[in-house]
Parts: C-alpha cells; structure tokens; sequence
C-alpha cells in the first residue's frame, strides 16, 4: 500500500530539516569563532590621560618629563599584553604622587629578580622613550614666553600635565584672557610657527623641506644632473615643522584682529634681567602690569568654559569632524579633573587570571 502525504506533513518536514542544518552550523560558528579569553591592554583606564600626545610636567625647572603614551606604538611593543599596573603596581591613585617607580619582578621577572636588579635604572626611565610625544621648541613670539616656560603649568600637580598638554592646541589668551564676556571675540587657527618635538609630530601640523632634491623632469634637467661635479657634497635637506593653534580674535571695524601681546616683550625682558635686584614691592607692580589683561582661573571654570556643549569654542566651525567635536564637548577626562581631589583608580575587573 502506497503511502501519501499531506504537502503541509512534507513541508513541516523540510522546514524542520532545514531549521536544523540552520542551528548546527550556527552553532559550529559559535565555537570555532569564540576567540580565547584575552584581556584589553588598558585595563586599568591608565590611557584616558596618558593617550594625549604633550602630556608634560616639570620634574626640575629645566628637566622635563613626558607622559605621553602612543597606544598604537605600545601595542606593537613586547610588553603589548602587560597591563599597566603589572609594572608600576603602587599607581593606585591620581594625581600621581611618588608612586610610580616601575617595578618589574613583582609579578613578571620574579624569577630573574638578581639579574633585574642590576640593570641601570636610567634603562628603566627611558622605557617607553618612542612612544612618547612632546613639543620641545616653539616660536612664540608673545610676551608670556618672556618670562614663562614652553609648559607653563606646574603647581597644581593633579592638573599641571593636563593643562601643559594645551600648549600645542592653542595660545595662553584662549584660556586666560581677562573680561571675555565684554569683548566681541572669536577663535580661529593662528597662522602657523615653527616648532620642534620629541617623537612624531601632532596636531594641526605640517612639514616643509628645505634643500629637497627636486625630481629631473626634462632631458635638460637630466644632463644637468650628469654634468653636475660628482665630488660637491649634496647639502642635506632639512625638514621644518610647523603647527597652528587656536586663537582669540576681536572684531573691529569688520576686521578680525589677533589679541595677543607682543608690546611688552622688550620690557618682560628687561624684567627677567633685572629681577633678582628688583625690591618686593617693585616685582609685584612689574608682574601686576604684565598680567593686567590676564585672569587665573580655577581649573573646573577653565575645564567648562570650553569642553561643554555651551562651550566659548565651536570645534566645527575649525574644522572638526562631528564625532570629534562631541568627543572634545564631553571630554571624558574632565570629571577626574572637576569632580575629585584624589581619585583611586579601581580594579574593576578583579586580578588579571
């Protein structure tokens, strides 16, 4: 006896075959793809500060320290997969204060501990030497630098290598300049100054090569080049670089003029010659004149007045992206800076395993 079927008995049967042929190789997916427990580099947030390229501070008035740390170079060094606290374990707070000794037996080398211990600590200084970004020289011709360092901010030692990291990004009058409110102001890129830096370049920068070996485009140019005395020794190129930062403006008469003063610079210097036999009350009159356009700030009041979404700033109108000018509005470092004292930095993912 020959059997029928219902065409909805046959499909419900196709559908159920097909549903789980679907499932198995959903299912085979899932685990050949589940990639293997692995744990992100940053771990402990260390690069919410440390990724700024010129995060600098002062550790003697002419030594330099950079903080600066290229996630992208770290990531291709052997230490990629260390977390950060492995090394320097007694980081557990910010600011950062006598804490950060790098320590490298603790979890890693314990068992070289005698061989560890005899490397040279300057070594140990320099370890992420090229992963670190910093202006080093740069042509300001405005009186602050006369007397004021390239990274003026010292201090405040929870802020002071957040706040130096501005250097590169705008002029001292962006933040500093007195009665803003009563000025009809703007900001704009300033025409761009010469710098030099340690590590790459950042920021709105570009370079110029001087002396460049120009690329023959002729068959003169090619015989030039052939008759040319080999033994003349070729003079080396040298490459320039030049950065824009961002500056206050004021409208007059139709014309925006830079605010920036540039006037008192031969008196700043006659200052800095003079100061140490200058009388107290003679300094403070002198340094009350050089600041008369200048107001100090406290650091939450700086923070807002340009990372909000209300800010004295509109990174669009200089040229940010729409994701990037949201990024520097709610700027996600800015609650450590306003909002805490002493921050501890929590383990939030329990020992690393």
């Amino acid at each position: 006896m020959r059997r029928t079927y219902h065409p909805i008995i046959i499909m419900n049967k196709i559908e159920k075959f097909r549903l789980t042929i679907i499932l198995l190789l959903l299912g085979a997916s899932f685990i050949f793809t589940i990639p293997a427990p692995s744990y992100a580099m940053d771990r402990g947030g260390c690069l919410t500060c440390h990724r700024y390229p010129g995060l600098v501070k002062y550790e003697k008035p002419d030594k330099l320290k950079v903080l600066h740390i290229s996630e992208d170079k770290y990531l291709l060094s052997s230490h990629a997969k260390v977390e950060c606290r492995e090394c320097h374990p007694k980081t557990v707070q910010i600011p950062h204060t006598n804490v950060t000794d790098v320590e490298c037996t603790v979890t890693c080398h314990a068992s070289d501990k005698e061989k560890v211990d005899t490397i040279d600590r300057s070594y140990l200084t320099n370890f992420h030497k090229e992963q670190r970004f910093a202006i080093t020289r740069l042509d300001d011709e405005s009186s602050c630098r006369v007397c004021h360092p390239l990274y003026p901010h010292s201090q405040h030692n929870k802020v002071r290598a957040l706040l130096n990291m501005h250097t590169g990004f705008m002029l001292c009058e962006v933040c500093h300049i007195k009665d803003r409110n009563q000025l009809s102001v703007s900001y704009d890129w300033k025409k761009p100054e010469e710098f030099e830096f340690t590590g790459e370049p950042y920021g709105t920068h570009e370079k110029n090569v001087d002396n460049a070996e120009e690329k023959p485009d002729s068959v003169i140019s090619k015989m030039l080049k052939i008759l040319d005395d080999p033994k003349e020794p070729a003079e080396a190129a040298k490459v320039r670089h030049f950065i824009s930062r961002i500056a206050v403006y004021r409208t007059e008469n139709g014309i925006n003029k830079l605010i920036i003063n540039t006037e008192d610079n031969q008196k700043a210097g006659e200052f800095i010659k003079n100061e140490k036999r200058l009388s107290p009350a003679d300094r403070e009159k002198d340094l009350i004149f050089f600041h008369r356009h200048i107001a100090k700030k406290e650091i939450s009041v700086a923070c807002d007045e340009c990372h909000s979404p209300k800010g004295i700033i509109d990174f669009r109108k200089l040229g940010f992206s729409e994701s990037k000018a949201k990024d520097l509005q709610y700027l996600n470092i800015k609650g450590l800076v306003t909002k805490y004292d002493t921050f501890y930095i929590p383990n939030l993912f329990g020992p690393k395993k």
